[in-house]
C-alpha cells in the first residue's frame, strides 16, 4: 500500500516518532496532535477497517494501547484522563484509510470535545432497543 502514509511509516519510508514497536504493531507520535501524547497505535499489516483485521490484530491493539495510557499517566506530560479513539470508516471521521486506535491524553480545559446530536439522552422505546439488538445478534456469525 505504497500511498497509505502508515504504511510508509511502517516500511521506514516516512518519518515517525515511534514510541513502540513489535512484530506486528507500532504506535508513534500523532503528528497533528490534539493535545502533547497524542499516539497512534496501528497494525503493521495492512487493514483499513476494523472488520479488515485478522483474528487477534484487533486484540494485539489494544493491549498496546491500554500500555501507552499507563505509560502517558507515568510520562509526566499533563494527563488527567485517557480517550481511546476507533475511527472505522469515512462516515466515522477516518481520515487515514489504515486501522488505528487514538490514545489521546486529556486535562481539563484542553479543548477537546464531542458533540453530540440535539437529542442525544432521549430514552429509546423498549421495543425499538430489541429490535436493534435482535438485528445485531443476527450479524453475528
Amino acid at each position: 500500500m505504497s500511498e497509505c502514509v502508515f504504511c510508509q511509516i511502517i516500511e521506514g519510508k516516512a518519518p515517525a516518532s515511534v514510541v513502540y514497536s513489535d512484530g506486528s504493531i507500532i504506535a508513534f507520535m500523532d503528528i497533528a496532535p490534539i493535545v502533547a501524547g497524542h499516539l497512534l497505535v496501528v497494525p503493521r499489516r495492512h487493514a483499513e477497517l476494523l472488520g479488515d483485521l485478522q483474528a487477534g490484530e484487533g486484540s494485539a491493539c489494544w493491549v498496546v494501547a491500554e500500555a501507552l495510557a499507563r505509560a502517558l499517566r507515568g510520562s509526566g506530560l499533563r494527563v488527567e484522563g485517557v480517550n481511546f479513539f476507533v475511527a472505522d470508516g469515512e462516515a466515522a471521521f477516518q481520515d487515514v484509510p489504515h486501522f488505528h486506535i487514538h490514545v489521546i491524553p486529556r486535562h481539563a480545559g484542553d479543548g477537546f470535545s464531542l458533540s453530540f446530536p440535539e437529542d442525544y439522552g432521549r430514552v429509546v422505546d423498549r421495543t425499538e432497543l430489541d429490535d436493534a439488538a435482535a438485528r445485531i445478534r443476527g450479524g453475528l456469525d
